[in-house]
């Protein structure tokens, strides 16, 4: 299938590594040029070189960081100067803290509702007003299986990321009539050190070891297995496609068959 993805312009937010530098590997593959935003410059310097020698799509990288106040102007100017406009917005943040309801303090709500909600929602209007114009975009925002089927000890990502589900649903409907989609991808336990940061976690608050905790978490998947960042790129890349037209206002889980829910 061509995905009709070459000479598209992709912002992908959080992809020095793990989940979101697999989503801009995938469009980069497909013929887009990407422009990677994370906070490590020596890893998306050599994230962007390894994608330039695959010869298919290109890639550029800008030092990023949601939690600054200025992320959205400094990354509105970055995606003009190195892409001339954009056609894909790929929103991704990193995950916060562990813990418990209980645990949640004000501080702790404020500071991670400013990077992984208010970022990403005032990132995607602005850039929709170019969107609209030229009738064609593709906004797809990354969230957790949490979203679903909330996850034991991990309560501020279940609060904060099912905010974006309301946003999404909400938005897609205002703009699917310029040609624009706005979808949801959610990993399941798919194999990035953000996993191997919270099993250690897990094992931490549990006594366990982390191949006790790895063991148990692999049977609850049907697939038996945790995933791979390709399978979830992927599923990401045809969401951004020009074939997922009419997919819009929708949440596509990549768990494995882990989430019992319907």
């Amino acid at each position: 299938m061509d995905l009709g993805l070459t000479g598209k312009r992709a912002l992908v937010l959080a992809s020095s590594r793990g989940l979101g530098l697999g989503i801009a590997k995938a469009l980069a593959s497909e013929g887009a040029h990407v422009l990677l935003v994370g906070r490590s410059g020596d890893r998306l310097a050599e994230n962007c070189k390894a994608i330039n020698a695959e010869g298919k799509g290109k890639a550029d990288w800008v030092w990023g960081d949601l939690a600054e106040e200025n992320f959205v102007e400094a990354t509105k100017a970055a995606v003009k100067e190195k892409l001339g406009g954009i056609d894909i917005l790929v929103n991704n943040t990193g995950g916060p803290t562990p813990g418990t309801a209980e645990e949640m303090t004000a501080d702790k709500l404020d500071i991670f509702f400013q990077s992984m909600v208010l970022r990403v929602i005032t990132l995607t209007n602005a850039f929709l007003p170019q969107m609209k114009e030229q009738g064609w975009g593709r906004i797809l925002t990354c969230a957790s299986s949490g979203v679903y089927e909330p996850i034991a000890n991990l309560a501020l990502s279940n609060t904060l990321r099912s905010a974006l589900v309301g946003w999404n649903k909400t938005i897609a409907t205002e703009v699917a009539g310029f040609g624009i989609t706005c979808n949801m991808l959610l990993p399941g336990r798919i194999h990035t050190d953000r996993i191997d940061e919270l099993d250690g976690a897990n094992a931490k608050r549990t006594g366990k070891s982390v191949e006790e905790i790895r063991s148990a978490s692999l049977k609850t998947i049907p697939a038996g297995r945790l995933g791979r960042v390709e399978e979830f790129a992927a599923a990401g890349a045809f969401l951004c496609s020009v074939p997922a037209s009419y997919v819009t206002g929708t949440m596509l889980r990549v768990d494995g068959g882990a989430s019992r829910s319907i």
